[in-house]
């Protein structure tokens, strides 16, 4: 009997059961009661009830719970395989395949790009799309029309879902593959599944993947989102999206400044703001001989004088100079 069968069954056996132990309990009660009305009776009959009444009512109570146990079991697993039954074939995925006393067509196939697979005697079988009974069916009746089997029973078991994954990529925690329903089919709980965005990340998420047919890019702002509870910005993600989390944009600072190095750029940061990450200027330094070099378009680094309310670019490279008095 399938998984998704047992359930009813086990469910029906614990009803039994029950109504076993109902009928049981009155009886003892019918029977005390006959003892107690005799004129005289043996002590020893109603203790010898008791024990055989503890004994037979362990024993129901502990198979009663592992019938609940196993109907619990049931469930899930029913669970699991209508969610295979109703899973979408794509690329990628790992099929394990096998034909009823046709040892030799079993094996793993792996879905191509174009949705293909490559099966005994049949050849190229597309199966992109389609769900594991609809793909059974496609193969039993091509080895059918092909004269190859003469009443084919064709089981398909889905061993590895790549098709229903999204890969998360760059600035995170976790990088990784991972199932769109154990994220919620979110962005946010994509990123939360991938350990969140990494200290050196930026806060901008790129997903990229297909709708419709057609090629798929949105850039999401992730603090905006959150801040703003805005849930449109929260999309919903498809099997085979990718995440990107790019890495985030960094200043440099040198000259006569307490803590010279690398620093991350924060939004709308201005150059006094760069100075006081750095530790500010030392004794010796010139707030007036601030110079920072930038790349133009063409590529080619420019030095210039700025201003500390100046706004800092990413990749820019401040420097203080030392004063003159």
């Amino acid at each position: 009997m399938p998984p998704y069968g047992r359930a009813p069954r086990i469910v029906y056996i614990a009803d039994v059961i029950f109504r076993k132990y109902i009928e049981l309990q009155e009886c003892y009660t019918s029977l005390r009661l006959l003892l107690k009305r005799r004129v005289s009776y043996d002590i020893h009959d109603l203790r010898r009830c008791n024990l055989i009444l503890a004994s037979v009512t362990r024993k129901l109570g502990v198979l009663l719970r592992v019938v609940l146990l196993l109907t619990i079991g049931s469930a899930n697993l029913a669970q699991n395989a209508f969610a295979q039954q109703e899973y979408a074939i794509g690329a990628g995925d790992i099929l394990k395949i096998t034909v009823f006393k046709n040892p030799d067509l079993a094996g793993e196939v792996r879905v191509s790009a174009a949705g293909d697979i490559g099966f005994p005697l049949i050849g190229s079988v597309r199966v992109a799309g389609l769900t594991l009974p609809a793909a059974e069916r496609k193969i039993a009746m091509m080895l059918k029309e092909g004269g190859f089997v003469l009443s084919p029973q064709v089981n398909i078991l889905l061993t590895t879902a790549v098709a229903n994954q999204v890969a998360v990529l760059g600035q995170v925690n976790k990088p990784g593959r991972y199932p769109v329903e154990a994220s919620g089919g979110h962005v946010s709980g994509m990123l939360a599944a991938a350990g969140g965005i990494a200290p050196a990340g930026t806060d901008i998420v790129v997903v990229t993947g297909t709708r419709n047919g057609k090629a798929f890019r949105q850039e999401i702002d992730v603090v905006k989102m959150s801040l703003n509870g805005n849930a449109v910005d929260d999309i919903a993600l498809m099997g085979g999206d990718t995440l990107f989390v790019n890495r985030a944009p960094f200043f440099y600072i040198n000259g006569q400044v307490q803590r010279p190095g690398e620093y991350r750029l924060e939004r709308g940061m201005t150059v006094m703001q760069a100075i006081s990450a750095g530790g500010g200027v030392t004794g010796k330094g010139s707030k007036r001989g601030i110079m920072v070099h930038r790349r133009d378009v063409a590529g080619k680094v420019k030095a210039t004088h700025v201003s500390l309310d100046d706004d800092v670019q990413d990749n820019d490279v401040i420097y203080v100079k030392e004063s003159l008095f």
